[in-house]
């Protein structure tokens, strides 16, 4: 038990302060890249169109549920269905704020991979739906009927006015983080720190090694991933549980791909809004395209010989420090402004 609680908190010690760091940079990136501007930057159709959606939707801090009112409005407003797609995959597949952990708990290279994976996979899908496209007045699709539970229950500023000034803005910004994206992330990061907390206290470094690459596998971890709705940043210590039992990296991206872009309601309001083409590209783009990148990744990682990632990170955990003042204070900030009780007596304070 004594192994459990310090393995799960030298997780949380070295990760705090990247995930302060990530919140900071999603409110900055959230306050001086509003949507409106967005909404712009997403029309025309055609591959550039569809690149460039994809390379909006990847840095932004929206989960899958986030993400789907804030397309949907984008589509409803002139955005055509492949940039939509495109936007629709990259945003919650990856973001600063989830880069930022995978940078700590995953290592330099698949923070690197990460985004450029979900970026390819966005654009992959919004080509498809750019070959077949035949756009019609959009159909009114429900965006509310997601779960209060998810991450749906956060607020959408998709609409709303943004503040005149850049201070405001910038507070705005940093208030949303700390708020509505914490809310949205605190429960399933405190969940997925848990569980890699277990699996490094109880699972012998690569003992799932045997079992943890190859088609099979990725094929039954995609299709555990759809239903178990997780957000980017909260999947992210659950892929270093996967990494430290021996899983290859391949199968993990798979992961960290189908998990954050994919959940029954989505699927059915894309179905609904976009309609089945896009449906069918959306699917091929999250499920497809992510086994095949999957695939490749575990192939290069073999050609190259590189390290396996359960050696590299068992290395990196036993020779960081973890309690510093850095990790001290910025686990301590998280824990106060996760509380809403205590961040709504200091926010109080501070407003009168």
């Amino acid at each position: 038990m004594i192994t459990f609680i310090e393995n799960t908190l030298g997780l949380t010690l070295l990760s705090a302060p990247w995930l302060l760091f990530g919140l900071i940079a999603a409110g900055l990136l959230r306050a001086w890249l509003p949507m409106e501007l967005v909404g712009k930057l997403l029309g025309g159709s055609g591959p550039i169109a569809v690149t460039r959606a994809a390379l909006i939707g990847a840095p932004l801090p929206l989960c899958s549920c986030g993400t789907l009112p804030a397309a949907f409005t984008l589509h409803r407003s002139g955005a055509s269905r492949a940039s939509t797609t495109s936007f629709l995959i990259a945003t919650p597949e990856t973001g600063v704020d989830s880069v930022a952990l995978s940078w700590v708990l995953l290592g330099p290279l698949l923070a690197i991979i990460r985004p450029i994976a979900a970026v390819i996979s966005a654009i992959t899908a919004g080509l498809l739906v750019g070959f077949t496209e035949n756009d019609s007045p959009p159909q009114r699709a429900n965006t509310e009927s997601c779960s209060n539970t998810s991450c749906c229950s956060s607020k959408s500023d998709t609409q709303s006015a943004q503040p005149a000034s850049l201070t405001q803005r910038t507070l705005s910004g940093l208030h949303y983080a700390f708020s509505d994206l914490l809310d949205d992330l605190s429960i399933w990061l405190a969940i997925g720190m848990l569980a890699a907390g277990l699996v490094v206290t109880l699972v012998p470094p690569a003992a799932l090694a045997e079992w943890g690459s190859g088609l099979g596998t990725m094929l039954l971890i995609m299709l555990i991933s759809v239903p178990m709705y997780v957000c980017a940043t909260a999947s992210t210590p659950l892929a270093h549980a996967m990494l430290f039992a021996g899983m290859s990296p391949g199968t993990v991206l798979v992961f960290l791909l189908a998990g954050p872009a994919s959940n029954l309601a989505g699927i059915i309001l894309v179905k609904k809004e976009l309609g089945q083409q896009a449906l069918i590209a959306y699917l091929i783009g999250v499920g497809g395209i992510s086994i095949l990148l999957g695939l490749l990744l575990d192939a290069s990682w073999l050609y190259f010989e590189l390290p396996t990632p359960a050696e590299t990170l068992q290395t990196t955990i036993a020779n960081e420090p973890t309690l510093t003042p850095l990790t001290l204070i910025s686990l301590l900030l998280l824990l106060i402004m996760a509380i809403k009780p205590i961040r709504h007596l200091i926010l109080h304070k501070r407003s009168s």
